[in-house]
């Protein structure tokens, strides 16, 4: 990170337990080396072990990271960025409306098989993500499933989550593959308005859908941060995880960017 950056992300991370009085001994590393080295990893897609000798110790990074996977640190900071980042734009932190929509990706050898399957249509042997983001393009909820789960069940539970979360929430914008009873289910159970964008029948080639390219540009964003490009993870909490980390690269350097360089 740089030293604007920095400037921005250390008021926002989660406070340690030991801080706060409950227990627990004070870290070894500091923050920034820590996070310095979860994001090269995340950036630059190396193993664990292969983490560079300029870091802290590989296993005590990978600690840190599966800590804040497991306590939800991670998410927490993703999304005070997320709300740091709307108000820059003079936005409400909550947002109203969003979009959702599904990628599926290749698994590596590591993934088991009880988690990852074959997706039909993109003729996919993997892992599926399905996220949901706010019409700035940030991620509001994201989960890893195997590729053969359906888009209508996944988003069903997705956006359960989403709006248990994000009270503000009344319109979400998804593709075909949501129609049906989803819609009605959405309106009637989490008061939200789905609302479906199609692609004409007559179009041929790449068109650019209203609303959809939003999240498609997240996507796009995910696969260049090279831990990515496949699902190298062998549990699905870490997979989300390592797409919480990718958007909080994009988000920090959206912020380091506007805010004037230390002297």
């Amino acid at each position: 990170m740089t030293d604007a950056e920095w400037a921005v992300v250390r008021p926002l991370l989660p406070v340690p337990g030991w801080l706060r009085g409950r227990g627990g001994q004070p870290e070894a590393y500091c923050h920034r080396a820590i996070l310095d080295a979860v994001r090269y990893l995340v950036d630059n897609g190396i193993k664990w072990r292969a983490m560079p000798a300029d870091y802290p110790p590989w296993n005590r990074v990978y600690a840190f990271f599966r800590r804040w996977r497991d306590h939800a640190l991670v998410q927490e900071f993703h999304d005070r960025l997320r709300s740091r980042i709307r108000e820059r734009e003079g936005r409400d932190a909550e947002p109203t409306a969003s979009v959702i929509d599904s990628q599926s990706v290749k698994a590596d050898a590591v993934v088991g098989s009880d988690s990852r399957g074959f997706d039909g249509g993109k003729l996919i042997n993997g892992r599926k993500r399905h996220v949901v983001v706010d019409t700035l393009g940030l991620l509001l909820g994201v989960m890893v499933t195997a590729a053969d789960t359906g888009d209508r069940a996944a988003a069903k539970v997705l956006l359960e989550q989403v709006a248990d979360a994000h009270h503000r929430l009344a319109l979400v914008w998804a593709d075909g593959g949501c129609t049906g009873s989803l819609v009605e289910y959405c309106l009637a159970t989490l008061a939200l308005v789905l609302a479906i964008v199609k692609r004409s029948d007559d179009q041929k080639g790449f068109v650019v859908l209203p609303k959809r390219w939003i999240v498609e540009r997240l996507f796009a964003h995910l696969m260049r941060t090279r831990r990515l490009v496949r699902d190298f993870e062998r549990r699905t909490t870490s997979a989300e995880a390592m797409i919480y980390w990718s958007m909080v690269l994009l988000m920090t350097r959206r912020l380091g960017r506007s805010c004037p360089q230390p002297a």
